[in-house]
C-alpha cells in the first residue's frame, strides 16, 4: 500500500502548498461571483407589514422548533467528534468481514445508520410540530419513505467518495492530487444530474399546463435573455402547505420548479416568484455555486491528507486506507460541513438579494413583490426576526422584512412609488 507520506513530512509540503492556492482560489471566486453590495435599504420593521397575531405566531413557531432544531445540531458534533477523538468508530466497523470495499461500504450504511437513529426522534418531533402549525400534509409512511430516500441518496454518494478515496489512498502515495480532481469532478456531475435523477425521487414534476400563466412565465424568461428548459410544476403539497420555488442545474438540464401550492397565489405574485428565479438563471447562480462547491470539495480532500495524520491514532486506526478509517473520514467531513455552513449561508443571502432586486428590475412591481413577499411568510411562517445565532447558522436568504426594506429602498430609487 502507498501509505500517506514518507515519514519526513516532505511529501506534505506540496499538499500544503496546493492547499493555499486553491483557498485563494475560492475566494477570488466567491468574491467575484457574490454581489457584496445589493441595494442600501432601511432597517427591516415586521410590525409595519405584519400584523401582532402574525408576529407572535412566527415566534412561537420559532421557539417550538429551535430546541430540536439545536438539539440535532449538538447531537451531530457529538456523534461526529466521537468518531474523530475516539475508536469508536474503528471498534464499531472492526466486527465487519470481506474485501476492504465491502467493508468500506458496510462502514458508510452502519455509521450512517447510527446517527440516523440516534437523531430520527428528534425528526418525529419536527414533523409533528411541523402538523401542529399546519405546515405539513404528510401521514407518517410518507414521511419515513421520504426520509429514507433522502439517506439512501446520501449514503450512496457518501459510498461513491470513499470507495473511491480509499481506493486512491492504497494505490497512490500523494493520493491528494487524484483525490482533489475526483471530488470536484463528482460535485459538478452531481450537480448537472441531481435535477434528473435523484429529485423525480422525492416529487413527481410535470410541465405547466397551456395557458395566461405559463405563456406569461415563457415569454418573461425570453425577455429576460435566459434558456429555460422548462417550467414545471412539483407535487409538494401531498407533503406541504408551504410555498416555494426554485431553479435547479444548468445548461440541458435547467429548468424552474414551482410548488403546486404556489399557484393559488394571484398570477401576478407567481410571476414576480418566477422573476426572481430567472435572476439566479441569468447570473448563472447554479453554475457558480457548482463552481465554489466543486473547489470546496477539492480543498477537503486536501486538507484531508493533511490532517488525518493528526487524528489517526485518536481514533485508533493506523491509515486511510484501514476501512476501519471510515468512522473518522465520516465524523471530519460532518465538521467540515458545519463549519463551513454559516460562510454558504452569508453567500447565500447576497444571492437571493441580487435575485430579488433581478425580479424588481423585471417586474418594476414593487407593490406585488411585497404583497408577495407577507403571503410567503405568512404561509411558511418565516421567521421575522431571527436572532444572531440562527442567522449565521442556518439563514440562507435575507428575512421578510428585510427583503420588504430593499423593496421599498428600490422603489424611491427608481422612482416608483413606494408601498
Amino acid at each position: 500500500m502507498a501509505g500517506e507520506d514518507g515519514g519526513d513530512g516532505r511529501p506534505r509540503r506540496p499538499a500544503g502548498v496546493a492547499l493555499v492556492l486553491l483557498g485563494v482560489v475560492i475566494v477570488a471566486v466567491a468574491a467575484f461571483s457574490t454581489p457584496w453590495r445589493v441595494l442600501a435599504s432601511g432597517p427591516p420593521d415586521p410590525a409595519r407589514d405584519f400584523s401582532a397575531a402574525e408576529i407572535a405566531r412566527a415566534k412561537a413557531f420559532d421557539a417550538a422548533t429551535s430546541l430540536p432544531g439545536y438539539l440535532s445540531l449538538a447531537l451531530t458534533i457529538i456523534f461526529a467528534g466521537l468518531l474523530v477523538a475516539t475508536p469508536f468508530g474503528a471498534k464499531v466497523l472492526g466486527r465487519l468481514r470481506g474485501p476492504w470495499w465491502v467493508r468500506v461500504i458496510l462502514g458508510v450504511v452502519v455509521i450512517t445508520a447510527i446517527s440516523e437513529v440516534i437523531r430520527w426522534p428528534l425528526g418525529i418531533w419536527f414533523e409533528t410540530l411541523l402538523r401542529d402549525y399546519g405546515l405539513s400534509t404528510q401521514d407518517w409512511a410518507g414521511w419515513a419513505a421520504d426520509r429514507l430516500k433522502n439517506i439512501g441518496v446520501e449514503t450512496f454518494l457518501l459510498c461513491l467518495m470513499l470507495l473511491a478515496l480509499v481506493a486512491l489512498a492504497r494505490k497512490v502515495r500523494r493520493w491528494w492530487i487524484p483525490a482533489a480532481a475526483g471530488a470536484f469532478a463528482l460535485t459538478v456531475v452531481t450537480s448537472f444530474v441531481y435535477p434528473v435523477v435523484f429529485e423525480p425521487l422525492f416529487n413527481d414534476f410535470t410541465s405547466m399546463p397551456q395557458g395566461p400563466l405559463r405563456t406569461n412565465l415563457l415569454a418573461m424568461a425570453e425577455r429576460d435573455g435566459v434558456p429555460v428548459e422548462d417550467v414545471l410544476v412539483a407535487d409538494a403539497s401531498r407533503r406541504t402547505t408551504a410555498l416555494n420555488a426554485y431553479v435547479s442545474g444548468f445548461g440541458a438540464t435547467r429548468r424552474i420548479v414551482v410548488y403546486d401550492t404556489l399557484l393559488q397565489a394571484p398570477r401576478n405574485e407567481v410571476e414576480l416568484v418566477v422573476a426572481h428565479e430567472l435572476g439566479h438563471a441569468e447570473d448563472d447562480d447554479v453554475l457558480y455555486g457548482t463552481l465554489i462547491g466543486g473547489l470546496g470539495a477539492a480543498f477537503g480532500a486536501i486538507l484531508l491528507f493533511l490532517i488525518f495524520g493528526s487524528v489517526r491514532r485518536r481514533a485508533g486506526v493506523t491509515s486511510i486506507t484501514d476501512p476501519r478509517a471510515v468512522g473518522a473520514l465520516l465524523g471530519l467531513m460532518t465538521l467540515g460541513s458545519l463549519i463551513m455552513g454559516p460562510l454558504q449561508n452569508l453567500i447565500s443571502r447576497h444571492i437571493e438579494a441580487r435575485a430579488d432586486v433581478h425580479a424588481l428590475d423585471l417586474t418594476r412591481d414593487p407593490v406585488t413583490f411585497i404583497a408577495m413577499q407577507k403571503r410567503l411568510a405568512v404561509t411558511n411562517i418565516s421567521d421575522l426576526s431571527p436572532d444572531p445565532v440562527e442567522y449565521v447558522l442556518y439563514v440562507s436568504h435575507p428575512s421578510s422584512p428585510e427583503r420588504i426594506a430593499m423593496a421599498r429602498s428600490w422603489a424611491k430609487l427608481n422612482g416608483v412609488p413606494a408601498p
